[in-house]
């Protein structure tokens, strides 16, 4: 039996209630199901949801982006930098390192301080979910291991 894909509007706050992401006034966000393709501690309590539920969910930061790992703060030089290349605060970037981006935290001097952590590390998330609807995928999402939109095959 096929795996499910999931359809459904979410609205992502922290604890103290700062909206991080919405799905509300877009399109709802859809799924396979045990891909890896949203965070386990959401996925675990989807599972149990069935189309039209809504529910709030917690998540501790263990079940979502982890734990912030401090040996992925570091100083790096200017130097080492392309030349001329404006850096700033905020400034996001991606080495040879697969999967890793790091944000530039703060700059002192000619130090720059970067963060390899996801920027939801340490962070315990609460999503407010509707599912919108439930339907099993088709041997070609499963065999491409992601959702295809409506009407057939769409890479983007």
């Amino acid at each position: 039996m096929n795996p499910r894909v999931v359809t459904f509007h979410y609205k992502l706050t922290d604890k103290e209630g700062n909206e991080i992401d919405s799905s509300q006034g877009s399109h709802p966000l859809s799924y396979l199901e045990g891909t890896g393709q949203i965070i386990a501690g959401l996925e675990d309590e989807i599972k149990a949801m069935n189309a039209g539920d809504k529910k709030v969910i917690s998540v501790n930061a263990d079940k979502a982006y982890g734990q912030k790992n401090p040996e992925l703060v570091f100083d790096v030089p200017k130097s080492q930098f392309p030349e001329g290349e404006e850096l700033s605060v905020g400034m996001m970037f991606q080495t040879d390192e697969p999967d890793t981006v790091y944000t530039i935290t703060d700059i002192k001097g000619e130090s720059v301080i970067v963060d390899g952590n996801h920027p939801l590390a340490g962070v315990d998330l609460i999503f407010d979910v509707q599912i919108v609807n439930i339907r099993t995928a088709t041997d070609e999402e499963v065999s491409h291991g992601h959702v295809h939109g409506e009407g057939g095959h769409h890479h983007h």
